[in-house]
């Protein structure tokens, strides 16, 4: 086999769209050696035209990771980086998100890249090096109605990425945690679309208020104000890659200005003007406007 610096060795899940797409095609360009994975496969051709890695990659399935690292390590000599970015948003009112779309809302988002994780730090221990780049949320540190499932999986990310970060200082790891706010991408399709069958715009006590928050969430990307915050997915990916080449990385990175705004401004409110706050965009399910009281 010959000889290769593992460091510039990147693997990076979730390349189909988006920040994954944006991250592989700005690393391989700036020289990396770049694994670039998805379920499908076959949505990472453009990320092969231009000389990246391409591998199926299931974060659900256990075999399908450790075949991935297996392959990489054969092929490469080993894993010097790695990027936790595949995700999405499971939106809906708490009550009506059945059990199963919570555990695979939490398989994609939370125990795949904590078991992708696991299986790539022994050998990043045995060479005394290595950076692992979760890519969080701001809604890892704030929450907006009618998306608590998927922020319970970015708080849960935010509290492994600190642990994480403690132990394995000693071993030369690196631990960063991205957290963006809006990004303009097919992001924002998924989260619509995973309103599906909760009963948007029916009668029912959440039936306005689904509907509402799909509008919203539709909406706050493409027009208003929050939309001129938000940033694109190569915005994330210059951020990764700062993440990855600083000598010494921080520990977390904010990306776009309504990751600055909102971050902020939840830190300064309390939860009773927080609510208040939503309640100027969000109906407040049960209210006579929402037509269940």
């Amino acid at each position: 086999m010959a000889t290769t610096d593992v460091s510039r060795i990147v693997l990076i899940t979730g390349c189909s769209s988006g920040i994954g797409q944006a991250t592989a095609h700005r690393l391989a360009a700036a020289g990396w050696r770049v694994y670039a994975t998805a379920r499908r496969v076959e949505t990472l051709q453009p990320l092969k035209a231009v000389g990246c890695r391409t591998l199926a990659l299931d974060v659900g399935e256990e075999a399908s990771m450790q075949a991935a690292i297996e392959t990489i390590t054969n092929e490469a000599g080993g894993i010097g980086a790695l990027v936790n970015n595949a995700g999405y948003s499971q939106s809906g009112p708490i009550e009506l998100v059945g059990p199963g779309l919570v555990r695979r809302q939490f398989e994609t988002n939370v125990f795949g890249p904590l078991r992708l994780t696991q299986l790539v730090l022994p050998g990043m221990r045995a060479r005394r090096q290595g950076r692992i780049v979760n890519i969080g949320s701001m809604g890892g540190r704030l929450t907006f109605p009618g998306g608590g499932v998927y922020h319970a999986t970015k708080y849960a990310l935010e509290a492994l990425s600190d642990a994480l970060r403690f132990e394995v200082a000693g071993f030369g790891i690196r631990v960063v945690l991205v957290q963006p706010g809006l990004i303009r991408s097919s992001f924002t399709t998924a989260a619509s679309a995973s309103l599906d069958g909760l009963g948007a715009g029916k009668p029912g006590p959440y039936g306005t208020f689904t509907a509402e928050v799909e509008r919203i969430t539709r909406e706050s990307y493409e027009k208003g104000p929050m939309a001129s915050l938000a940033g694109a997915p190569d915005a994330v990916a210059a951020i990764v890659e700062r993440a990855l080449t600083a000598r010494v990385p921080r520990s977390r990175y904010r990306v776009t200005a309504s990751a600055s705004v909102l971050m902020s401004l939840r830190a300064l409110l309390p939860d009773s003007l927080w609510d208040a706050f939503l309640a100027c965009t969000y109906p407040r399910p049960g209210e006579r406007r929402d037509g269940s009281a």
